[in-house]
């Protein structure tokens, strides 16, 4: 395993208090958070509205409506996550999860509302209340990245923002803690090329890994970089067998790869029924909220019944006469859908849709506490990047964008408390002796049909076992020359392992984790599994640990 990606020698440096990694609703909060505590410099990796909030369509989930509360969505996220959500971190979520949106649209974001004036509510799989605001019908998403990015124009002066840069490996000082990290700048000017940023802080909102697996619903720049880097760097990452596959995406044939369109649940929230060729309800019965179930119950549904039928897709029928739906009903509630389809010849007021699961969100990430620590002093994680715990086994709809809002606040609160007093650490050189390792850009393909295949939606011993030895035969294809692609496929090869590891020691079913060999969930399974990369062997190295956050084992102030 790889200790720290092969690159050039930083030939430009730049200093901040905080340097934050990535643009979704993650890192901008967390940039714009930071600014109480500092100096604060922002890098993306493309450009600012590029990363996966904007894919966001079904909306956010806070308890804003009459008669629902914090504790009934506190219930309703653990239910969903299926015994190994860590129950402070979700308590945090759901009671400062209505003020954060409120401030954020207090930033500019503006939801849909009923005629009253009211922030128009919606329901999605799971949620047993009307809890989910959305803007422009399904393009929550875009609208919150417009408002942060617009409120992150109005700090000029106050957040630097370096765009089309690649985040490579963390600067540690002499005791191990965070002190910046280096970068490679995809473009020309002053600071192009391989640099460094020193800075007394660390946090990385880099998303996730949506291009671990062919079939995907993230955009391309989702290589887990952040989550990569942490790993190399001595830090822990949790739950990251816990891959939530989206249940309705829509199908577009075999040999498909990549990015590929989402078909919201809020669609089936609104009434749209999942049948069979046949035309037969698979879902009724299964779960007693039917298409409404937790988005693992409903993607393992799908699966069985493709398998049962050898069919390579179901469909979703939201045609005219399917509750409220109408060509009308389509047009205004989820226009970016219905353009999706028609640009894939389907009309959804007229047309079944034809749908299968495909990979989606990473319930797990870097481990933090409720603060955003990490194992790492003055390295911090939220968004997608992190594993908070909030999640457990499957993640609750439209409970993401809440996370990023609330932690990346949490971790500015953090940063004003303690950066003030600390003195800029001082980065320290690798030693001679750390393996820099670089792979082929092909590796990135081959670990992506390897994972579908043996690590996707159906699990077993011996399928993980097949994926494990591929992926070692694949750490031998070494690159010589450093660049983008290479540093993706070094970083995704990593996580890959990362995951095969958990998932094949988690002998067990539980939320998005299916074992075909162990269909149950057993009591002595309720732990994070918790993976470090040991500096000595440059072996990772898993191991269980109490659900519960406390602060971080060796994070100091």
């Amino acid at each position: 395993m790889v200790q720290r990606l092969r690159a050039p020698h930083p030939g430009w440096r730049a200093y901040a208090d905080t340097v934050v990694v990535g643009s979704g609703v993650a890192g901008i909060t967390a940039a714009l958070a930071a600014r109480q505590a500092g100096s604060v410099l922002l890098v993306t990796k493309a450009r600012l509205q590029d990363g996966s909030t904007q894919w966001a369509q079904g909306g956010i989930a806070a308890a804003l409506g009459v008669g629902d509360s914090p504790e009934a969505h506190l219930q309703d996220t653990l239910v969903a996550g299926a015994g190994v959500c860590d129950e402070d971190a979700v308590r945090a979520l759901v009671t400062e999860g209505p003020a954060a949106v409120r401030r954020l649209i207090a930033l500019g974001a503006e939801f849909d509302k009923t005629a009253d004036g009211s922030i128009a509510l919606g329901r999605e799989g799971g949620h047993l209340a009307d809890r989910i605001a959305h803007a422009g019908g399904d393009a929550t998403g875009k609208e919150v990245s417009r408002a942060l990015i617009a409120a992150l124009e109005h700090t000029i002066g106050e957040i630097e923002v370096i765009d089309h840069a690649l985040v490579l490996d963390l600067l540690k000082d002499e005791h191990g803690g965070a002190a910046g990290v280096t970068l490679h700048v995809m473009g020309e000017g002053a600071r192009d090329g391989v640099g460094a940023v020193h800075a007394k802080a660390v946090v990385l909102a880099t998303g996730g890994m949506g291009q671990v697996f062919d079939a995907t619903t993230n955009p391309s720049v989702a290589t887990g970089d952040g989550v990569a880097m942490a790993l190399r760097a001595g830090a822990a990452v949790a739950d990251l067998e816990f891959v939530q596959f989206h249940p309705t995406v829509m199908w577009l044939g075999g040999a498909a790869r990549g990015q590929q369109p989402l078909i919201s649940e809020a669609v089936r929230g609104e009434g749209a029924h999942l049948v069979d060729g046949s035309g037969v309800r698979f879902m009724v019965g299964q779960h007693p909220l039917a298409e409404l179930a937790p988005r693992d119950v409903v993607a393992k549904g799908i699966m069985r019944r493709m398998a049962e039928t050898g069919e390579p897709h179901m469909w979703l029928d939201a045609r005219t006469g399917i509750a409220e739906f109408s060509d009308e009903f389509w047009r205004t509630r989820f226009p970016t859908i219905r353009e999706s389809c028609l640009q894939h010849g389907i009309d959804p007021a007229k047309d079944l849709i034809p749908v299968a699961p495909a990979e989606h969100y990473a319930s797990g990430g870097v481990r933090t506490d409720t603060w955003g620590r990490t194992s790492i002093p003055r390295l911090y994680a939220c968004g997608e990047a992190a594993c908070t715990g909030v999640h457990g086994a499957n993640r609750l709809a439209s409970n993401s964008l809440l996370e990023g809002l609330v932690f990346a606040e949490r971790i500015g609160a953090d940063l004003a408390k303690r950066l003030p007093w600390t003195e800029a650490p001082v980065p320290v050189e690798a030693p001679e002796d750390v393996v820099d390792v670089l792979l082929e850009p092909s590796v990135m393909a081959e670990v992506q049909h390897t994972m579908t295949a043996g690590a996707g939606v159906l699990r077993s011993a011996q399928s993980l076992d097949r994926t494990a030895d591929e992926l070692e035969r694949l750490a031998g294809h070494g690159a010589d020359a450093p660049h983008l692609e290479a540093w993706e496929a070094t970083n995704l090869h990593l996580l890959a392992s990362a995951l095969v590891k958990g998932a094949a020691l988690r002998n067990e079913t539980r939320g998005s984790h299916w074992r075909e060999d162990f269909p149950d969930s057993a009591d002595r399974w309720l732990v994070r599994l918790a993976t470090r990369l040991d500096p000595a062997t440059g072996n990772l190295v898993t191991e269980k640990q109490p659900l519960r956050s406390a602060e971080m084992d060796g994070v100091k102030p």
